[in-house]
């Protein structure tokens, strides 16, 4: 990476309960990286082996191994992003520095979008675990779904909050229960399930690849974590190559699993609770239902938490703020997420295609904050974003449809007014790593 100008020393925001701005508490590099984790990971990560193995087969790794360079790519990319510009706005912030103040709207409303649009799939992941622990149809799993979305924004609308304690130990428990399935169905590989590697073409390989990039959404959380640490510049860097490592290892372990355990059944919405089943018997699908449920609920609450804040700097004075801010979210959320969990049900909208709303969503801001680096930084990490920036451009268009809606919340974005002043989205992003993750990941 280049050198970059150091940021600003930070200094944590006054609030209750927390240490005052003369006794500065700093994240230590394990601290930040088990955040930075907690990003990263989250319950798309029970589902997308599944949907990989079902449009490419074995060669759904190829898609894993290309995006997961890709990821490195865009790592290194909001590493430098971070470091230089710290936390100004976070993917707002970021864009507007390279392609001016409309721009970074149309990023901030696209991130606010995906999160949005991410609950829904969130929850039907939860639903389609517990349905898979009683040995339910897909309809119970839009139910199930469904009740949980319910449960979430109830918990929305009572203001209750998930710590950044509960949520790493929520993660910890996600990355010990994959540990668990990967090496306790190992028994189980065969040979034979490699083959035929290539059931679909190569085509299947590239329709496997833009759902994927659902997986990898959480590198723009450099923002919020340079408000945190005491060496942004030296420990930022630290903390993405640990991230990187130790998601790429979960990732592609489940991904080999799924393929070499569950063989022709890989394709299945609940690879997890497979696994489980091969590594301890009947019990295994009930464990994976009970975590999968509880990170639901969990990472929703945090995801819509962050969202509310970022809709409240994002919005004009007056529009929406504290209690309103909260209430728009869970009235946006209820009234994208019912429509799709209905079209889902009917089998108008795969459990694909609903993962590829908010995946566009995301890519459109990762598409922003790419080119604007490309003008703002420079050395190895502007090399990286622009050879980053057109492979997200690629997988945008690979989404299909779902760009059409992004596109339509960029161009509404780029002509609302702009935020009041002494407002910034990078409030948002530090409420939402208040939570112990930002609210992005899903």
């Amino acid at each position: 990476m280049t050198d970059t100008a150091p940021a600003p020393r930070p200094r944590p925001s006054s609030r209750p309960g927390s240490p005052s701005p003369s006794a500065p508490s700093f994240l230590s590099t394990a601290g930040a990286s088990a955040l930075y984790i907690g990003a990263l990971l989250g319950p798309s990560l029970l589902l997308l082996p599944g949907l990989a193995a079902r449009a490419a087969g074995p060669a759904s790794l190829l898609a894993w191994l290309a995006l997961l360079a890709l990821s490195g790519l865009i790592a290194v990319v909001f590493c430098a992003l971070g470091t230089r510009l710290g936390s100004s706005g976070g993917v707002a912030g970021y864009t507007a520095a390279g392609l001016g103040a409309r721009a970074g709207r149309a990023a901030g409303w696209c991130f606010l979008a995906g999160v949005v649009a991410g609950a829904p799939v969130v929850c039907l992941i939860g639903g389609s675990y517990a349905a898979a622990a009683v040995g339910a149809d897909g309809d119970t799993a839009v139910r199930a779904g469904l009740v949980l979305l319910g449960l979430v924004l109830a918990v929305r609308l009572l203001g209750v909050r998930t710590g950044a304690g509960l949520q790493l130990a929520l993660v910890s428990a996600l990355v010990g229960l994959v540990l668990f399935a990967v090496l306790g169905s190992a028994p189980a590989a065969r040979a034979a399930h490699w083959t035929p590697f290539l059931p679909h073409g190569w085509s299947g390989v590239a329709q496997a690849a833009p759902p994927l990039m659902f997986a990898f959404v959480g590198w723009e959380a450099a923002a919020s974590l340079t408000t945190r640490l005491r060496d942004p510049r030296r420990q930022l860097r630290r903390v993405v190559l640990i991230a990187f490592a130790v998601t790429s290892l979960l990732c592609l372990g489940l991904a080999a699993a799924t393929v070499a355990v569950l063989g022709p059944g890989a394709g299945g919405s609940v690879p997890l609770a497979d696994l489980m089943r091969a590594a301890i018997g009947s019990r295994g699908p009930l464990l994976a239902a009970g975590a999968a449920v509880v990170l639901t609920l969990a990472a929703t609450n945090t995801y819509l938490t962050g969202a509310a804040a970022l809709l409240d700097a994002l919005l004009p004075s007056g529009t929406a703020s504290g209690r309103r801010g909260s209430l728009a979210v869970v009235a946006a959320t209820a009234l994208i997420g019912v429509p799709l969990f209905v079209l889902v049900g009917t089998g108008v909208l795969t459990t694909a295609q609903l993962v590829a709303v908010p995946t566009a969503l995301f890519l459109a801001v990762y598409l922003t904050c790419t080119a604007a680096a490309v003008r703002v930084l420079d050395g190895a990490p502007r090399l990286a974003a622009a050879v980053s920036c057109p492979a997200v451009l690629a997988l945008l268009l690979g989404t299909g449809w779902p760009v059409l809606a992004a596109a339509a919340v960029a161009l509404v974005a780029a002509v609302t007014p702009a935020p009041r002043t002494g407002d910034h989205p990078s409030s948002a992003r530090s409420a939402a790593a208040r939570e112990g993750s930002p609210a992005s990941g899903v």
